[in-house]
């Protein structure tokens, strides 16, 4: 019996010798993984000592002229003893208080951060040490924020990054390398080059202030921008200036001396990446980033020339078109617009504005946000501040050759000098009013109706809808190219609800002609109710002005290596036969008519050559627009707010005041400094001008006139599809009906 127990015990032992063995070789084998995984992501030794230059990326317009470029480090280096004693204080103050007693890593520091994230259930709490930071900017340490998990395997590189540092250079040496890389906003990396974007003065010439707000701006470049976010720069300047108090290298006398006084800098402009295209070259990056990846490169550090299609005249021209009419109608908007019989709106804008707030997202507690919310919501400053901002007037224009759909000139917003930001030809889709209503009339006359065609101006109920003119007007039968003309709505919805045009062919033939966002095909989108991009009204134009051809946006023309090697050529996606070149020439004739004598004809006080165009004005003056085109160029400008319950307050904010000026100024630049030759709509050779009876037009029954027919209209007509002739009663009357 205790032989067997004796036996069993053994047993017992072995399996659990064995359970123990497997359990240790799991963890060796786990513990080898890991780290094979976490040494893959450190730089090497090579690239310790000699880390690879950087080079910028260069963008360059049609015209050769260098537009911007993409870097990761826009510096001028200078040596440690030419920074200020006390910005280096400063910095050790705020960042690093042990950078000269320890080896890279701040263990206290870190385990007491860890606590608190533990506490908190979040990982905002940063234990980061001066080289750490180093380790990560200099060496692209790629940063995990999918998990916990990853966020302590970047730290853990970092942490041996940090020790390899430490052991390769002197103290000095990494405050010098830190102050040399870092990021500091508006395109600014190392600390002269920040000195000089904020404060026009060289890294010696700065006072404790000045260099407190460039401590500050290391914490976050945008959370703290003394040019967009004032009041978070200034309260986080006197932090880093107590710091300094509180590690003992400043007096608290001085401290208290200096906490009042206002950040003064060098000007309002500031931008050491400064691009007369801000918005055009984020579109370009936004394109180029998505092929970095098939290629291997990288667009901030591999020196890569990027050939565009801007063409830097016409951008300079449409700038200033858009500063000229934008500053002017500031001001009348503002004389116009008045908050205090806007409650609704601003306390909407109020709302979103404040939850988007640092303070209001950063605060623990829901009482916390609570209080808060109340205190920004009563805050004169504050409340004046989002004022400002939601009554800022934006706007979009972009042009286009219609021959090739490269894109010439683009201003993504009234703060056009601003390097980010909202791209309003790009990034926002608004309802484009009777801006739409061409591709409506093109469907009309695809069917087989011409410009003399009559519908009954006269309003209808069409289950429950009864579109109304802007102006209330009404009449007897009218021609589609008088409802175009005057942009009558009545006219327009008639082609739908009448069956001259279905609503598919109108989905169908808007896709062609270069609009791609989802329409809503119900019968208002005669009057232009559903959304699309500035982009993409122009490019239907455009394919107005290529004979019925639509050629796809494009920006990029090639892009080649540092050794000029190309690397890949760019052509535009797709090219598409929307419009037979008759329609399109029919079309464009009576779009003439609206620029000649119609709702457009306000751009003819700026330009004076062959035009085609449209105005659009949407619903309570919420947008504004403008769309047209000549022989070479299609342009078009949308004019409104970001927040859409801002709009313009009367008539002051149709689409022929509020945009047509940009479009018309920008037209007459181009073409008087750009010298181009003058040039005329061509009509296909099965286009012909043909007489009308008017009378029989007037009664609904358009006709060819003859000899008889006592007053007469001039049209064009697509051969063969010409109406039929007058005919004469035996009673000598024309009129056989």
């Amino acid at each position: 019996m205790d032989q067997k127990k004796d036996s069993n015990v053994k047993k017992n032992k072995n399996r659990n010798l064995k359970w123990l063995w497997g359990v240790l070789g799991a963890l060796i084998i786990l513990i080898f993984i890991s780290g094979a995984y976490i040494f893959s992501g450190l730089p090497s030794l090579e690239e310790l000592e000699n880390p690879k230059p950087i080079l910028a990326s260069k963008v360059y317009g049609i015209d050769g002229e260098l537009i911007g470029q993409f870097f990761v480090e826009n510096r001028i280096e200078v040596p440690l003893d030419s920074i200020p004693e006390h910005l280096q204080e400063a910095l050790i103050a705020t960042e690093d208080r042990k950078f000269y007693s320890h080896w890279g890593v701040d263990v206290d520091r870190f385990f007491k951060a860890m606590i608190k994230n533990v506490l908190s259930f979040s990982m905002r709490e940063g234990a980061s040490t001066i080289t750490q930071q180093l380790a990560k900017n200099l060496y692209r340490l790629k940063e995990s924020n999918e998990s916990s998990l990853g966020t302590i395997v970047r730290k853990i590189r970092e942490w041996i990054t940090a020790i390899q540092i430490e052991k390769t250079y002197t103290k000095d040496e990494i405050m010098e390398m830190y102050l040399n890389i870092s990021y500091f906003g508006k395109g600014a990396y190392g600390i002269q080059t920040a000195s000089r974007a904020y404060f026009g003065k060289n890294i010696n010439e700065l006072d404790l202030k000045e260099s407190a707000v460039l401590v500050a701006l290391l914490k976050s470049s945008v959370i703290y921008d003394p040019t967009r976010r004032y009041d978070n720069a200034f309260r986080r300047r006197n932090v880093v200036m107590y710091n300094m108090v509180d590690a003992g290298y400043l007096p608290k006398e001085k401290y208290d001396n200096l906490k009042d006084d206002k950040i003064v800098l060098a000007g309002e402009k500031i931008q050491s990446n400064y691009t007369i295209a801000p918005h055009f070259m984020e579109y370009v990056r936004q394109q180029v980033s998505k092929i970095a990846k098939r290629y291997e490169f990288d667009l901030y550090k591999d020196g890569l020339n990027i050939y565009t299609t801007l063409d830097s005249r016409m951008q300079r021209i449409a700038n200033q078109a858009v500063k000229e009419h934008i500053d002017e109608y500031q001001k009348l908007f503002e004389k116009n617009w008045n908050w205090d019989k806007q409650k609704t709106a601003l306390n909407a804008v109020l709302d979103k504005a404040i939850k988007r707030d640092t303070r209001y997202v950063s605060a623990g507690s829901t009482e916390e946000k609570k209080q808060i919310y109340n205190k920004l919501k009563t805050s004169k400053n504050f409340v004046d501040s989002v004022k400002k901002v939601e009554s800022r007037i934006q706007v979009g224009f972009v042009a286009v050759d219609p021959s090739n759909g490269q894109i010439r000139a683009m201003v993504g917003g009234s703060d056009y000098d601003f390097q980010y930001g909202l791209n309003h030809v790009t990034g926002i889709k608004r309802q484009p009013g009777s801006s739409f209503k061409p591709i409506i009339y093109a469907a009309a006359i695809d069917n087989g109706m011409n410009p003399s065609t009559p519908l009954l101006n006269q309003p209808f109920d069409y289950n429950g809808w009864s579109p109304q003119n802007s102006d209330f007007s009404t009449g007897d039968y009218t021609t589609l190219r008088e409802g175009l003309t005057n942009s009558l709505n009545i006219i327009t919805a008639r082609l739908i609800i009448e069956n001259h045009v279905s609503l598919d062919q109108i989905g169908n033939l808007a896709k062609k002609m270069g609009i791609h966002s989802k329409l809503d095909l119900q019968p208002s989108i005669s009057l232009g109710t559903s959304e699309v991009s500035p982009l993409e009204m122009v490019s239907a134009y455009a394919t107005l002005a290529n004979n019925g051809i639509n050629i796809s946006p494009i920006s990029i023309l090639r892009i080649e290596d540092k050794s000029g090697i190309t690397i890949e050529k760019f052509y535009s996606e797709k090219v598409t036969e929307a419009l037979s070149p008759e329609t399109a020439a029919i079309v464009t004739d009576m779009m003439r008519s609206v620029v000649d004598f119609g709702t457009g004809a306000g751009i003819r006080r700026y330009f004076h050559r062959p035009a085609a165009g449209k105005t659009g004005t949407t619903q309570d003056f919420s947008d504004a627009w403008f769309v047209g085109f000549t022989p070479q160029i299609a342009a078009g400008a949308w004019v409104g707010f970001d927040d859409r319950r801002v709009r313009f307050t009367g008539w002051y904010g149709q689409g022929a005041k509020a945009a047509g000026p940009i479009w018309g100024k920008f037209m007459a630049g181009v073409y008087e400094k750009l010298e181009m030759p003058l040039r005329y709509f061509d009509l296909p050779q099965d286009i012909q001008t043909v007489e009308f009876c008017e009378e029989t037009i007037r009664r609904g029954n358009p006709k060819i006139a003859n000899s008889y027919c006592p007053t007469k209209i001039s049209d064009l007509v697509i051969k063969g599809k010409e109406p039929a002739e007058c005919d004469i009663h035996q009673g000598g009357s024309i009129w056989p009906f």
